[in-house]
């Protein structure tokens, strides 16, 4: 797709590895959308000319978690979450770790997932539906850790340093939750 006319390519940014680049083009036509998409192996987001570094930086995070949702492949249901939790519970803690049910909910706002260790009940926010997989994975390899140590404390950090992609999800719902705390731009939306 050409570049827009009265646009200019304001930064390019590498986003890791296993991830494409995303090229941020301002235009003076756009006044108040945001839109993004897929171009080969870049992610393109298309913003008003106006807009400060700040809102840009803040726009490019929304609209590639939108990209990352549309994109995910289907959201599980009930049935599929509590076999993925089978399938990570034999592989990082020996099939040890049984819950009585696993289930998505929609009333935790304030939280990605809970867990009940005296009844083996674990549930999972609904906002989790759409995010990668690596990240479903982790929070629910932390409920079911949940399972054999009820706190935070340094047991249960080591029970869950078995799952290899945790710092990279915990980072992951840390920006999701920041992102969700900026400043709404006045007359902006997404396309």
């Amino acid at each position: 797709m050409p570049v827009e006319p009265h646009s200019s390519l304001t930064s390019t940014t590498p986003r890791g590895p296993g991830t494409s680049a995303v090229e941020v083009r301002r235009s003076s036509r756009r006044r108040r959308t945001v839109s993004a998409y897929r171009e080969g192996d870049r992610t393109i987001v298309l913003i008003p000319a106006r807009m400060s570094e700040a809102e840009e930086r803040r726009w490019v995070t929304v609209m590639l978690d939108k990209l990352a949702a549309r994109e995910s492949k289907s959201v599980l249901g009930d049935r599929e979450l509590a076999e993925r939790a089978e399938r990570l519970s034999e592989q990082h803690f020996g099939g040890r770790a049984r819950p009585s049910s696993v289930r998505w909910v929609t009333n935790q706002n304030t939280r990605w997932g809970s867990c009940t260790p005296s009844e083996g009940s674990i549930r999972l926010s609904h906002r989790l539906q759409g995010m990668p997989e690596y990240v479903v994975d982790y929070v629910l390899c932390h409920e079911l850790a949940h399972l054999f140590v009820p706190g935070h404390g340094p047991d249960f950090w080591r029970l869950l340093d078995s799952y290899p992609r945790t710092e990279r999800a915990r980072g992951y719902l840390e920006g999701v939750a920041e992102a969700a705390r900026l400043p709404r731009l006045p007359g902006a939306r997404a396309e």
